[in-house]
């Protein structure tokens, strides 16, 4: 199309960068036109793309006089070299840009929207009378000389035309608009000519539509829920939930853990009916956590894994504790309750994203303790800003894969095996694999095929890495196939 004059009265609300009107390329979610104001400046972006390339351009202009809670109305005339901003019938502001708008803009398959960019960041919070797009035409001349410039005329639905100013102090806003406008309520109503432009308010699904020509068009939605499930109880954490595992301590009972962004994770216990908190344990910034099992639950060597994946350090009263080399903790064995009269061993292992005070990098694995019937620290396991783990089992061996981030600002550094060992009871490095900001393990089979997958995110100069499918062959994981998926992140 032929560059468009867009004219618009406006009456701004919050001090904040807001989009008074995007046009967004559907398949792509980028901005070929945009208009978005601060407090201090009103911004007009195009995309302009070239034999160089695809680039965002924005021309901005000084309005600090916006931001005065008053009415205004604001033409913004733009050609091919130029852009001319006139404020309430004012004096024009030219600007002469280095980058010209492109003699043709493809809209094909656009989608317009108004007061937003289709996110929640960067929603218009003030009100908007008219919004005309003039395509190869400056509304200046139409507009102006005006008596009454901020409320300039162009074009305006009839239901807006007796809109007033600015309500005194303690005084209710009560426009004609507002008080005109309808919403019912009840079961569907006809949508004619007559309920054209009016709400519909459904409460059993407690959705707003308004009327548009003959159909009702949802405008606010409550999200659907399933009808055969229905909520139960609600956990409050102290931060962000990233992750939920749940699992089973036997002679214990039924536990959830809750992977926290901030401060703690908790660990809650099914009690009366309900999962009461048991356990806080300090994380920072923690991902996930999953659970496995070695060995037959009914044998001595039965052993369950609880894994928590935090991307910070953990305190350093914490790692005080530990002392070095960690042995597993056998002193309590004697005195443990036992399952079917065996013991059965509980473990909670945590992958740390920094090292500590001291420049020691490890994770740590603790002990579920039947007589204390907490977690203490059982082995440390060297990694490097770990951010997954991955348990599984092969030919009867169990295997515990830790994917390392990142060493200091190198991200191409090797990701870790682990392979349990039942004389020692410990985990034992196994094998290394090469990996990029290895983000997720996943292991799977095919058939007698065993298969484990890396997630890779980052080079150290580029998110378009590869990743990597590995298949057990002769003992180890060899490279099968490889993948470029983009920015898993």
């Amino acid at each position: 199309p032929r560059p468009p004059g867009p004219a618009l009265t406006r009456r701004p609300l919050l001090q904040k960068n807001e989009y008074l009107l995007t046009v967004l390329a559907e398949e792509r979610d980028a901005l070929l036109l945009g208009l978005r104001y601060s407090p201090a400046q009103l911004h007009f972006l195009f995309l302009r793309e070239d034999a160089a390339g695809v680039w965002q351009t924005r021309v901005s202009f000084r309005s600090p006089a916006l931001m005065d809670s008053e009415w205004h109305t604001l033409v913004l005339a733009v050609s091919e070299g130029s852009f001319s901003l006139t404020m309430d019938c004012g004096l024009p502001v030219d600007i002469t840009a280095d980058v010209p708008f492109p003699a043709t803009l493809s809209v094909r398959g656009a989608r317009f929207f108004i007061g937003s960019r289709r996110r929640t960041k960067g929603l218009f919070t003030g009100l908007l009378r008219q919004l005309v797009l003039l395509p190869g035409s400056d509304a200046t001349p139409r507009l102006c000389p005006c008596r009454n410039a901020e409320f300039a005329v162009l074009s305006i639905p009839p239901i807006l035309w007796g809109l007033t100013g600015r309500p005194e102090d303690n005084e209710v806003p009560k426009y004609p608009y507002e008080t005109d406008m309808k919403v019912t309520l009840g079961s569907r109503p006809p949508c004619t000519k007559v309920e054209d432009a009016q709400f519909w308010f459904d409460a059993s699904r407690r959705g707003l539509y308004l009327c548009v020509g003959s159909e009702w068009v949802s405008v606010l939605a409550a999200k659907e829920k399933l009808d055969y499930v229905e909520e139960h109880q609600s956990l409050f954490t102290n931060s962000e939930t990233l992750g939920i595992e749940v699992f089973v301590i036997p002679e214990a009972g039924l536990f959830v853990a809750t992977a926290n962004r901030k401060t703690t994770s908790a660990i809650y216990k099914w009690t009366d009916g309900k999962f009461a908190s048991y356990q806080n344990i300090p994380t920072y910034q923690a991902q996930s956590w999953t659970h496995f099992t070695i060995g037959k639950r009914a044998s001595v060597h039965s052993v369950t894994f609880l894994i928590l994946f935090i991307l910070e350090k953990p305190r350093v009263q914490r790692d005080a504790d530990i002392q070095e080399p960690l042995a597993p903790d056998r002193s309590h064995r004697s005195r443990e309750p036992s399952v079917l009269g065996l013991l059965f061993q509980i473990f909670l292992a945590v992958a740390n994203f920094e090292p500590n005070e001291k420049g020691q990098e490890f994770s740590v694995i603790y002990k579920w303790s039947q007589r204390k019937l907490l977690f203490t620290p059982y082995q440390r396991v060297p990694t490097h800003s770990a951010r997954d783990w991955e348990a599984f089992q092969v030919a009867g061996e169990h295997f515990l894969a830790v994917a390392n981030h990142r060493e200091g600002d190198n991200h191409n550094i090797d990701s870790v095996i682990y392979k349990w060992n039942p004389r020692t009871r410990l985990f034992e490095a196994n094998q290394t694999i090469a990996t990029s900001g290895a983000y997720d393990w996943e292991f799977f089979t095919v058939g007698p095929y065993s298969f484990l997958a890396v997630a890779n995110a980052f080079n150290g100069t580029s998110t378009k890495v590869n990743s990597h499918l590995y298949v057990w062959l002769v003992g180890s994981f060899q490279l099968f196939q490889s993948f470029q998926v983009g920015n898993l992140t």
